[in-house]
C-alpha cells in the first residue's frame, strides 16, 4: 500500500475535510492480547483465559482489550501517512474516544482516517484527525476517536 506524503503544512491542510487514506487490516492474536496484558497488568480473564471465555463469555471467545486496539493507532496511521521534513512529532491528545464493539482474538481491523481540523501555532502544525477502526466483515466499527498530533516542520 502506498503511503500518503505530506511534508509541509500547506499539504496537510489540502485534507481538511477528506480522507487521507485507509490502512491495511491486521490481525489481532492471543499473543499480542497476552503480551497487552503483560505489559499493563490487566489479565482479566476477558482478554487471557481463551477456555473460560468460550464457556462465559457473551462472545464466546477471548476479546483483545480496548487500550490494545487503541494502542495499534500509531502503527495504522504511520501505515497511511509519511510525514516527512520534521524536527518532532508530539502524540497530543485523544478526544471523544468511544468504543463500540469488541474486537475478537483474531479479528483483523484497519483505520479510515480524514483530517477533522488543523491549525497554524506559531510555526507548529496541531492536527487533528478523525479516525474510525473497522473490524474485517462488521458492519460497527471497533471505535472512533479524534487524535491530536503536533508536528514541528523544518521549514
Amino acid at each position: 500500500m502506498e503511503r500518503t506524503i505530506i511534508n509541509n503544512y500547506q499539504e496537510f491542510e489540502s485534507f481538511l475535510g477528506k480522507e487521507i487514506g485507509v490502512s491495511e487490516y491486521i490481525e489481532v492474536t492471543q499473543d499480542q492480547i497476552n503480551k497487552f496484558a503483560d505489559a499493563t497488568l490487566d489479565y482479566q480473564w476477558i482478554h487471557t483465559d481463551p477456555e473460560r471465555a468460550a464457556s462465559e463469555s457473551p462472545f464466546k471467545t477471548t476479546i483483545a482489550h480496548g487500550y490494545l486496539s487503541v494502542s495499534l493507532l500509531t502503527y495504522m496511521w504511520y501505515s497511511i501517512v509519511d510525514v516527512r521534513n520534521v524536527k518532532m512529532i508530539v502524540n497530543y491528545g485523544i478526544e471523544n474516544l468511544r468504543f463500540q464493539q469488541p474486537v475478537l482474538v483474531n479479528d483483523k481491523i484497519r483505520a479510515r482516517v480524514s483530517l477533522n481540523d488543523i491549525r497554524n501555532l506559531r510555526g507548529i502544525t496541531k492536527v487533528q484527525v478523525k479516525i474510525i477502526v473497522d473490524i474485517e466483515g462488521q458492519k460497527k466499527p471497533a471505535y472512533d476517536a479524534l487524535i491530536t498530533f503536533i508536528y514541528h516542520f523544518n521549514d
